[in-house]
């Protein structure tokens, strides 16, 4: 009879069912879209700032942090001992840490002072060598491909990107704008670069990035270790990672990982912070010391609490919107059909009864139009990916149940004003018509 009385009611009701099922399927649709961006939005965050710099610096343990961070280092274009270099060869073992997927790029650079000729001019400034766009297989096997041409994509270039060429051919190289405005170069023209030694760089692009590095000529690695005489060395490691926001544990394994218990320690090293990245960088890079670049690493974490914090508000909103919306329907719905619900309750049926009639009326109109505003969020989550970060947003299982869970929510948060006035419908009025 419960089934009976169940289909009759929702094909009676059509028109009023299509109205819940379509606001449920709108409010589906937005909290599909905006939970399957939010949980994807962190790597498609950090991608995007990955563009705008480096979030972290490897440096070695015997240089000054900052001086190598800033490019002013005491002894840069002179001498000094190995402890305030990095080994080249070992750069490949950052893809090899327990986080080597999250490291997107790197580049490292050797500096030194050097006089510049070219233009009919001379002048001194600070040469850089480093990876314009290397390859190379990692100890794991994998074909990595990195270098500042990748990290430094924003850059203002006329011209082309360098490439590294090898020592066996002239090389090519890139000048700031303000150093190649004082020597009167561009694109295509040769200067000569002497240190310890002489060599001719072809000027493949001039580019302008708003910072000091627009007065100074980057060279090919390889050639910046030969003009130098320091083969083999790094000064300093630009890293870009893609990484968790800091939270209190991070913090405090930042200031001295050896105060956590086992517990805290394992649950850090196996998160994506940038303050465990940077340690497993020191692990398998001997003589290094790497620290977050604070600005670019609390900007992203920022940003990404700020961006998931939105998608959580536009999600409650449009299910409190559907929740109002199916709730007016159902009152509604009650109000047109009292006589019809007090003749049940006459004829013996309980309150219970007749409440679950009408909550399940409503939740089977709910679940079908959330179902189908489920595969249309997919659709507006794709729409979004594509639209602001120009790629697919990955589906997530873990929506699925929480749609459900949400949509079975918001229809019986919806059914409540209804109840309450079912609970108040006496059958002996509501029969005289009162």
């Amino acid at each position: 009879m419960f089934f009976r009385m169940l289909t009759g009611a929702l094909l009676r009701q059509r028109g009023r069912m299509a109205m819940i099922a379509l606001t449920m399927a709108l409010g589906a649709s937005i909290c599909t879209a905006m939970l399957n961006v939010m949980f994807d939005v962190g790597d498609k965050v950090n991608q995007e700032l990955k563009s705008y710099g480096a979030n972290l610096a490897v440096v070695p343990r015997g240089a000054s942090f900052l001086g190598d961070l800033y490019g002013e280092a005491g002894d840069a274009g002179g001498g000094g001992g190995a402890d305030k270099y990095l080994a080249e060869s070992e750069l490949p073992k950052m893809k090899t840490i327990f986080w080597a997927f999250n490291i997107v790029d790197f580049a490292p650079y050797l500096e030194s002072n050097a006089l510049i000729k070219g233009g009919g001019k001379t002048v001194q400034a600070p040469v850089l060598g480093t990876w314009f766009d290397k390859k190379f297989d990692a100890p794991t096997g994998e074909s990595v491909q990195t270098g500042m041409g990748r990290m430094k994509s924003w850059w203002d270039v006329k011209g082309a990107w360098a490439e590294d060429g090898s020592p066996c051919c002239e090389a090519s190289g890139m000048i700031g704008a303000n150093l190649a405005s004082k020597l009167g170069v561009g694109p295509g023209d040769k200067v000569s670069v002497s240190d310890k030694g002489e060599d001719k760089v072809t000027i493949a692009g001039v580019f302008h990035s708003g910072g000091a590095e627009d007065d100074s000529l980057f060279v090919p690695l390889w050639l910046a270790q030969r003009i130098s005489d320091r083969q083999g060395l790094v000064s300093r490691v630009e890293v870009s990672a893609l990484t968790t926001p800091e939270n209190d544990l991070a913090r405090r394994a930042a200031r001295d990982p050896n105060s956590l218990s086992r517990h805290e320690w394992d649950t850090w090293y196996c998160t994506a912070y940038i303050s465990s990245i940077a340690y497993q960088i020191e692990e398998v890079i001997s003589n290094a010391r790497a620290k977050p670049v604070l600005q670019v690493a609390e900007s992203e974490g920022a940003i990404l609490q700020k961006t998931q914090l939105l998608m959580i508000l536009l999600t409650a909103l449009s299910l409190s919107c559907a929740s109002l919306a199916i709730s007016n329907l159902v009152t509604a719905s009650v109000m047109e059909r009292s006589a019809e619900i007090g003749l049940i309750k006459a004829v013996g049926a309980s309150s219970f009864e007749v409440s679950a009639l009408i909550i399940t009326e409503t939740m089977i109109t709910a679940l079908l139009g959330g179902a189908f505003g489920y595969f249309a969020g997919l659709g507006f989550a794709q729409l979004i990916g594509h639209t602001v970060f120009g790629s697919a947003i990955e589906v997530r299982l873990l929506v699925i149940p929480l749609v459900t869970l949400l949509t079975v929510t918001v229809a019986l948060a919806g059914s409540l004003p209804a109840i309450r006035l079912l609970l108040s419908l006496r059958p002996a009025e509501v029969l005289h018509g009162r």
